[in-house]
């Protein structure tokens, strides 16, 4: 498997930069200040997965809010978020020179997250990391976000790489599992989640504090 990776498959937010205590901060202030959600810390940081659209229908319930509704509270909640982030804004330790080594070595990159191209723009944009990926897949781009396979199957089918042959990173649970359901192998880093978190999926080939981790040494062996 080590030697058969030809394609790396990024999450966004919480794997390549670390910034998800932001989005728990925001997305609280949005439901409980402004929504009467009543929710407390965890469970708003255990809510926070696939589309936004799709978080305000699990706590809410559906029809309670427009499509127009949730797109407002939504594109606010990124606006706060990006404001806060912005001056903490940087890749996780040893991101950028593994994104070199993989380029040299001829291994496909693509990011598959359930944030909107807003904040796929506003990381890649201001890091000035673009060039590093052959595909960018979003929320806008699925019809179901993770743990449902889509995001990286489409990133696969973009990069025109079997599923078997692609090593997905994730920080979340339910990204690991959409790398699961996809059929392809993954690498958890722990920046918001503790490995016992993961215990019920059998895809982790490795837990990673950061891009440092002599492990991945071993991708391009």
């Amino acid at each position: 498997m080590k030697n058969s990776a030809r394609a790396f498959l990024f999450d966004l937010n919480g794997t390549m930069i670390d910034d998800m205590e932001f989005h728990v901060k925001a997305w609280y202030g949005i439901l409980n200040d402004h929504l009467n959600a009543n929710l407390d810390w965890e469970q708003v940081r255990h809510q926070m997965y696939g589309k936004n659209s799709e978080l305000f229908v699990r706590v809410f319930g559906e029809n309670r809010f427009t499509p127009e509704e949730m797109d407002h509270w939504s594109m606010e909640k990124e606006r706060r978020y990006q404001e806060k982030f912005l001056p903490h804004l940087k890749l996780i330790h040893g991101l950028e020179p593994f994104l070199k080594t993989a380029k040299e070595k001829n291994i496909k990159l693509a990011i598959g997250s359930a944030a909107i191209p807003f904040n796929i723009d506003f990381v890649l944009d201001n890091l000035n990391i673009r060039s590093y990926f052959d595909a960018i897949v979003s929320a806008d781009d699925v019809a179901v976000s993770k743990p449902h396979p889509e995001t990286y199957t489409k990133a696969a089918s973009m990069l025109q790489v079997p599923p078997e042959n692609c090593i997905v990173f994730e920080d979340a649970p339910k990204g690991i599992e959409a790398a699961q359901n996809a059929g392809m192998k993954a690498i958890a880093i722990t920046t918001m989640h503790n490995r016992n978190e993961f215990d019920k999926y059998d895809n982790i080939i490795a837990f990673i504090e950061n891009y440092n981790d002599p492990f991945l040494e071993t991708l391009f062996a």
